[in-house]
């Protein structure tokens, strides 16, 4: 059935009466969602970035509103169809700047709080990022890219005027040339600009053919110096940068006359950079660069100059995340988590960790992620709070009494007339090898403990990543259709340690599908699970795992593989970040490795595959390219067992950029599985 009518259909089965439903898939166009928290330098006022859907545009949409911290005065700030997002306050409180589109283009906008006066400060021709305002208030500093002139080739001939010609011809040269989300990059590089705050004309302080934003699309750390003289910032400033997956150092650079410093010099990344309000010490995070797939991230201090860099986090096997220096400069704040759950920590700069709260995040999903704080000068703190019945709330405390205070309720409106199921967490130990495994269980609303229900397992990403104790929109929905749902953290997932996320390295998939299929039997064994109605799905590096799955037993009567990777050896060639796997995930290239490679293939075991099996990319996901899925397909359909494929126009890696798609995904999950579950007296007709 077309998407567009599935989605017709949804909205059509909407109840009339006040009565508590389950949630459905028309649902996603009415949650929002509570992110990037900022509270006022006075600790007062809260603004955060509230993303919700238009069902008419079928877009998403983000505006800016403002909570005072004893959750007082929760209003707007802007509103309108148009993307509001990272707002940051000025030292003094008087004023916001913020990114906005609502002029056709992504800008820097300022508003004065005491007038409500709202003017855009730059008309660039590629969208800035990573707002920072100098702590004098006089400048304001972000990333943007500045393009590269076209390369040419040889010399084309003239065209004739008034003539029409087709779109020339695009010539690529760098590696990374598409990335997913932002399709086709322009080519260029991230440069470091301030901007006075009254508005005037940006100028470029960093120079050079290096990317200053650390990462392929931005989204790093800027951090002045106290006395608003230099920048600090990760970058990879080598001329190979391209074949260096992790490498980064800290930069110091003169914002007079850009002059740079490099501050740190080991192999592997440093990131994250924040500056003591003291002006004498910078926390960053980082790791020794091993070659291993997954690595943890330690928290480091060093002086001013860049001399005398030690771990403080070197006891915490967990990674750590958006460091934060206390007020007095005592010590340093910062995110981390810990079996499924979302922290926050502080470390003395001399003395040992405190872990001060939980559940942070904002996502409509368990996977690991939203977790962001902000702290005021007075200690006050505002974070993202998520519950697995909590899709994700702006929370408040202090540093003196840590525990998180929900202060919003951003879905009141639409879980008030919901019913949501349970969530039990469970361990169980894997046949591999006896370790155990984290997991839950997620029930079905009016849940009856004396029936047995079907059971969809279902797979988390990454495969660095982790589930946790967090609200997920996708699998409440399957919960509603009837099924429990099965999510764990298998070997290679995060927050349980170095040692147990590299049980994966050079060999995923592999043993991980024992410590899935043990959860499957753990569920089992505690008495709702109907054994002949079994399901698995997985997303990216849950795609991956559930076509492992069933190229390894055939208990399951149907399968739903999205966006996964089918063949290493392609995907190598065609995603966008296939070097950075080569170099991490496998011992080497696929054309020195080409055994290893075809040994982790998901093409390896496809002709032991008898399950029903439907495959689902969208059309411009260029983190694992719809040929992957397409490959499988071919594959399944020459074997002669049943599939389909799901083609998803413009969407990118995890299908969600239309909420109808969105909607359509999670629809036709239920619809394959409910097409091939084993209806009640089946078993006993057929034995008649």
């Amino acid at each position: 059935m077309p998407i567009l009518l599935v989605l017709a259909a949804l909205l059509a089965a909407r109840p009339s009466t006040a009565a508590k439903t389950p949630l459905r898939a028309s649902d996603i166009f009415e949650l929002k969602t509570a992110t990037d928290p900022q509270i006022s330098p006075d600790g007062r006022k809260i603004v955060y970035v509230r993303g919700f859907s238009d069902i008419m545009s079928d877009k998403r949409f983000s505006n800016l509103w403002i909570i005072s911290f004893d959750g007082s005065d929760h209003r707007p700030l802007t509103t309108g169809n148009y993307n509001d997002t990272s707002p940051r306050w000025s030292p003094d409180g008087s004023r916001l700047i913020y990114l906005s589109d609502r002029e056709g283009s992504v800008q820097i906008h300022m508003r004065w709080m005491d007038s409500g006066q709202t003017a855009k400060l730059t008309n660039l021709r590629e969208a800035p990022g990573s707002l920072a305002w100098s702590p004098d208030g006089k400048q304001i500093a972000f990333f943007a890219l500045v393009p590269d002139p076209p390369r040419k080739i040889g010399k084309l001939p003239d065209k004739p005027a008034g003539a029409t010609w087709a779109e020339p011809a695009k010539i690529i040269d760098r590696m990374v040339y598409r990335f997913d989300r932002a399709g086709y990059l322009t080519p260029g590089y991230s440069q470091l600009f301030v901007l006075p705050a009254d508005g005037r004309t940006p100028r470029q302080v960093s120079s050079g053919n290096f990317q200053h934003h650390g990462g392929p699309l931005g989204g790093g750390r800027i951090a002045w110096t106290p006395d608003s003289r230099s920048i600090l910032l990760s970058a990879n400033r080598s001329p190979d940068a391209e074949h260096e997956g992790w490498e980064s150092d800290i930069h110091e650079f003169d914002v007079a006359g850009g002059a740079v410093k490099k501050l740190t010099s080991r192999k592997g990344p440093d990131e994250s950079p924040s500056v003591s309000p003291d002006g004498r010490h910078v926390a960053y995070v980082g790791f020794d660069d091993r070659h291993q797939g997954y690595q943890v991230r330690k928290l480091y201090v060093m002086n001013r100059d860049g001399s005398g860099a030690r771990p403080l986090s070197a006891k915490l096997d967990r990674d750590v995340e958006t460091p934060q220096w206390a007020p007095d400069s005592s010590g340093v704040y910062f995110v981390y988590s810990d079996q499924g759950n979302t922290k926050l920590g502080y470390y003395p700069v001399d003395g040992p960790m405190k872990s001060l709260a939980g559940n942070l995040g904002s996502t409509t999903s368990a996977y690991g992620g939203g977790g962001a704080f902000t702290i005021a000068p007075n200690g006050h703190i505002a974070a993202t709070y998520t519950r697995p019945d909590v899709p994700g709330e702006i929370a408040v405390a202090t540093a003196a009494n840590p525990a998180l205070k929900p202060i919003t309720a951003v879905n009141e409106d639409v879980l008030g007339q919901r019913k949501l199921g349970a969530v039990e967490e469970i361990w169980y130990t894997s046949s591999k090898d006896g370790r155990r495994i984290q997991g839950w269980i997620l029930k079905p609303p009016d849940f009856d403990p004396a029936r047995k229900y079907p059971l969809i397992l279902e797979i988390h990403g990454g495969p660095f990543a982790n589930y946790g104790d967090r609200f997920d929109l996708e699998k409440q929905i399957y919960a509603a259709g009837g099924y429990l749902v099965l999510y764990t953290n298998p070997r290679g997932s995060t927050s349980y340690g170095e040692d147990f996320g590299n049980l994966i390295h050079h060999a995923y998939p592999g043993d991980d599908f024992q410590d899935l299929n043990s959860g499957v039997d753990a569920a089992i064994a505690k008495g709702n699970v109907d054994p002949n109605n079994l399901f698995v799905t997985g997303g990216s590096g849950g795609g991956v795992l559930t076509c492992w799955v069933v190229g390894h037993t055939t208990r399951f009567r149907a399968a739903v593989s999205l966006y996964p990777v089918i063949n290493w050896y392609s995907f190598i060639g065609t995603a966008d970040i296939g070097a950075r796997v080569a170099n991490y995930w496998f011992p080497g290239a696929p054309w020195d490795h080409a055994a290893h490679y075809e040994k982790r293939s998901l093409l390896s075991v496809v002709k032991e595959v008898k399950t029903p099996t439907m495959v689902m990319t969208g059309e411009e996901d260029y983190r694992t390219p719809i040929s992957e899925a397409e490959q499988y397909y071919r594959a399944l359909k020459m074997l002669k067992v049943e599939s389909v494929m799901v083609r998803v126009p413009g969407e990118p890696h995890g299908i969600t950029r239309r909420p109808s798609h969105h909607a359509a995904k999670v629809s036709y999950v239920v619809g394959w599985f409910d097409e091939h579950r084993e209806k009640p007296g089946a078993r006993s007709q057929a034995s008649e």
